[in-house]
């Protein structure tokens, strides 16, 4: 543990950006024992948190007790003015230090975070107070605390390079890849969050996520906004307002913002049967909705005001999802929201019909058909909605297939890439400028724009690829080498797709009790490897 401590100080302290959290997430996983992946997630991101704030405190009480000395350095309005938070003396990151090696540590931690949500109304009920519980192995949590003190995270220069942020983010999605099928529902791939921004581009007004999860989307949304004010570009302020149900998740994503020093109104409860921000008309929604729902309560809400397009069917909330962000879009508001691909095309009981009413109400301006692989929570596909009131392009719908591109960063793990998401969202936005906007075209397999009444011919059926098209075939007359250069990618292509499918016949393998045999190793029978090309 000592190794990795160092080699992860010595990573930031060099400024490399990228590499030290996975050796955090290694030691830190490697303490967790038998620990379920769900709670311990709790255990680090509440001591994170903690070290966190203690550094920043710990930084600014030098600088007065330098300036003013010790009376001025326990004032806490030395600290409240510079926008830090005050830390009593017993939950102060020494003290608990100090007390690691102490079978009371769990009380101490306990009555620590208790003080500090005292202390500082903002967090009230926000951090995690169970470290005493006999379940949790007091020496491993003694380790814990002494590999999370090794790091420096919230002084200034830490801040500078969003250490925390890194780190943090890191840690929830690997926790959601260690929870597995469960583990996703509070964490959006960054990859997804970072194509919708830069579709959306939610710089100014009110920006509203009604299944917030960890606040990711309000957190990136945030720093793009900051990106694009540094970069010189005119930026104005963002209103946050999010609303999550599963409690533990809503303290994440409490301590996700405060962290960063985001003030949002974040809800806690049910955005269906008790909405928080029911008179909120929001210029911008982000949201990734937990799929295919069937026990969302639909059976309570038959006459609810929201559903202007059609009831949402009792065992699926997907439509239900949709019509609530609708209902909470201003008059010239846009929405972006990931959903299972069988909400694109799906016949069940009014959902073919609340889709053709949104189309026909020429509220839907794009849909994105997603690679698989690329949610830690499910190989169920995905693809996004873009859904706009008042908007400028009317009656046309731009459809962009997504499915090729991305890039395998593990066996069952695909990312978007930097390159992928700018030509999806630069495709989008040339396309938004309208018809004689010059720089968009229909591409043959990746995108096409299309008429209302070609929609119809489809029965408002919106999968992407009816409408795209296929790529168009390499040319006879282009180069050998050329065309050796679409036939590699073809076949790479088929190779991660074979991959997803074995990934996903083994999880329901495993859910009905069987142990897959493991296979070989893909990648020493890989025929684009170097040794057999």
């Amino acid at each position: 543990m000592e190794q990795v401590t160092k080699m992860a100080n010595s990573r930031i302290d060099n400024g490399v950006t990228t590499g030290y959290e996975a050796e955090l997430w290694a030691t830190a996983d490697s303490l967790r024992g038998s620990m379920d992946a769900a709670e311990y997630k709790h255990v680090v991101l509440g001591l994170i948190f903690l070290k966190y704030i203690s550094d920043a405190f710990e930084e600014r009480r030098t600088a007065v007790l330098t300036g003013r000395g010790e009376d001025a350095a326990e004032d806490r309005d030395e600290y409240v003015a510079e926008n830090i938070f005050w830390v009593p003396p017993k939950a102060r990151w020494l003290h608990l230090k100090a007390q690691a090696k102490q079978s009371t540590i769990g009380q101490t931690i306990d009555r620590a975070m208790a003080a500090i949500e005292r202390d500082n109304p903002v967090l009230k009920d926000v951090l995690p107070k169970d470290y005493a519980r006999p379940a949790l192995d007091k020496q491993r949590l003694g380790q814990l605390i002494d590999m999370i003190g090794n790091i420096r995270i919230g002084n200034t220069d830490a801040r500078s390079r969003e250490v925390l942020g890194r780190v943090y983010e890191y840690f929830l999605s690997q926790a959601a890849s260690a929870e597995g099928k469960q583990g996703g529902e509070f964490y959006t791939p960054r990859c997804v969050v970072k194509l919708l921004i830069e579709m959306l581009k939610p710089y100014q007004g009110r920006v509203y996520d009604p299944c917030c999860g960890s606040s990711g989307m309000f957190v990136q949304a945030i720093e793009s906004v900051r990106a694009h004010a540094n970069g010189g570009q005119a930026c104005g302020d963002i209103s946050i307002y999010g609303q999550e149900s599963n409690y533990t998740t809503w303290r994440l994503a409490k301590m996700n913002l405060a962290m960063r020093g985001i003030e949002g109104q974040i809800a806690h409860g049910d955005s269906f049967h008790n909405d928080h921000h029911m008179d909120l008309k929001a210029d911008f929604i982000l949201g990734n909705p937990p799929f295919n729902v069937s026990n969302w309560g639909g059976e309570r809400l038959v006459e609810d005001q929201r559903w202007v397009y059609g009831v949402p069917p009792k065992r699926n909330a997907n439509f239900a999802w949709v019509q609530h962000m609708v209902h909470h879009l201003a008059p010239r508001g846009v929405a972006g929201l990931v959903l299972a691909n069988g909400s694109m095309s799906s016949s069940q009981p009014n959902e073919g019909k609340i889709r053709r009413n949104l189309v026909e109400s020429d509220l839907v301006e794009c849909m994105v058909a997603l690679p698989g692989q690329l949610f830690y929570s499910t190989q169920i596909p995905a693809c996004l909605w873009l859904l706009a009131r008042g908007r400028k392009r009317r009656e046309e719908v731009l459809f962009v297939d997504a499915r090729p591109l991305g890039r395998m960063i593990s066996r069952r793990h695909r990312e978007l890439t930097e390159a992928d998401i700018d030509r999806i969202a630069n495709t989008f936005r040339m396309w938004r400028k309208g018809s004689k906007a010059v720089g968009y075209e229909d591409i043959p397999g990746f995108c096409k724009s299309t008429t209302l009444d070609e929609i119809r011919k489809h029965s408002h059926v919106l999968t992407p690829g009816r409408y795209v098209g296929t790529k168009a075939a390499p040319d006879d007359d282009e180069p050998c080498e050329a065309q050796m250069h679409h036939l590699v990618e073809t076949l790479r292509t088929q190779q991660a797709e074979g991959a997803r499918l074995d990934a996903a016949i083994a999880d329901n393998l495993k859910m009905l009790g069987f142990d897959p045999p493991h296979s070989p190793d893909t990648a020493s029978n890989n025929i684009l490897s170097p040794t057999r090309q």
